[in-house]
């Protein structure tokens, strides 16, 4: 299949339509009604959902020398993969400094005149760069949000110069930042191996090992919204690859992650990273991990800026549930894709939002 090299219509820019002061939004951006932002209360002891956020980990005592609080904590670890698919972490080892400064330079960059920007616009090719929409479909109804998307891992990959130049530290910043952020990845999956009870690089050698294992970079930019209420910054989805770490904006809350027929918005603790398991994850946990549908609010007050960092399986290795996760009583539930195959297939037959990779289950059922 080849793919598409332009856009479908002219692009708009989500972050010029706020500036210019209009009050109502444009109607390619109102969502049906079923996917519109909701108020919920959640049914748990009739707490409301205020009350409710993703657990948290301090990974300080994954790495101490108090057994006793290490498998606590790697419990919790266990649990909020199992149950939330979503955890914080603090005491990641990631400069603060450095988090607040990745923060600032993409806000800079987002603030630069649209000429700026528009040097580095994007194509549905590689989508590397400067964008405003996901996907090809003509007359599709887009997200309030503009983003800018770079490839980090693998090396052969990795193209500073289609990087922003301005500001001009921004290069320098993502490059040391993209450097720790990957070795935090690296942590964070030796610890869901071991809790898998597997070797602690069974997830690292599964996404090709620590020189191929991809990771890329989207910078989410989410202008405020004179109609929040009919429209999603970025709409309900799983996340197709192998691990996603957020770095939130630390003063506006976006992001929502499905509990039960709930939607939770995450409050973001301060100089923590928020982590997502990922589709690819669940396929080689053999779905003891789960990967969970997740959306973006926007609101009427105040842009936000976000980091997602997309942690992935080399491109053309087999994804298949690790051996040692396959039972008689607990068959294979997915079949054998590599991540491209995986992405092309929900690109072109899978359904959207979480069913693309359950509907894995029905197809290795029936092979």
């Amino acid at each position: 299949m080849m793919a598409c090299q332009n856009w479908p219509e002219p692009v708009v820019r989500v972050q010029a339509l706020a500036e210019s002061g209009l009050t109502t939004i444009p109607e390619r951006f109102i969502k049906p009604k079923s996917q519109r932002p909701t108020i919920y209360t959640t049914h748990v002891s009739h707490t409301t959902q205020e009350d409710i956020n993703i657990p948290i980990i301090d990974m300080k005592h994954l790495y101490g020398g108090d057994k006793g609080r290490r498998e606590e904590e790697l419990h919790r670890v266990a649990a909020a993969c199992q149950e939330w698919g979503f955890f914080q972490v603090v005491n990641h080892g990631v400069s603060h400094e450095l988090m607040k400064s990745a923060r600032e330079v993409w806000r800079e960059f987002f603030h630069q005149p649209i000429e700026v920007k528009e040097e580095y616009a994007n194509t549905p090719l590689t989508y590397e760069g400067y964008g405003s929409r996901l996907g090809v479909k003509k007359g599709a109804i887009l997200d309030w949000s503009d983003y800018f998307f770079l490839h980090y891992m693998p090396c052969s990959l990795r193209d500073q110069a289609k990087w922003p130049n301005l500001p001009t530290s921004l290069r320098n910043v993502i490059g040391e930042y993209g450097e720790e952020v990957v070795k935090l990845g690296g942590r964070v999956l030796e610890i869901l191996s071991e809790n898998l009870g597997l070797r602690k690089d069974f997830l690292l050698n599964a996404f090709g090992g620590e020189k191929d294992v991809g990771a890329c970079l989207r910078v989410n930019f989410y202008p405020k919204c004179p109609q929040p209420d009919l429209t999603m910054g970025l709409s309900s989805h799983s996340d197709p690859g192998g691990m996603t770490i957020l770095l939130p904006d630390e003063n506006v809350s976006g992001l929502q992650v499905r509990r039960g027929d709930d939607w939770i918005t995450v409050k973001p603790t301060p100089n923590a990273f928020i982590i997502n398991i990922g589709d690819q994850i669940q396929v080689l946990s053999n779905a003891v991990y789960k990967s969970i549908e997740h959306r973006v609010i926007v609101n009427s007050d105040k842009d936000r800026v976000s980091l997602a960092f997309f942690y992935n399986p080399r491109s053309d290795i087999p994804i298949q549930p690790a051996k040692e996760l396959v039972t008689e009583d607990r068959p294979a539930l997915y079949p054998s894709k590599t991540f491209d195959e995986y992405r092309l297939y929900i690109r072109t037959k899978g359904p959207s939002g979480k069913a693309q990779v359950e509907s894995l289950i029905s197809k290795c059922d029936s092979s």
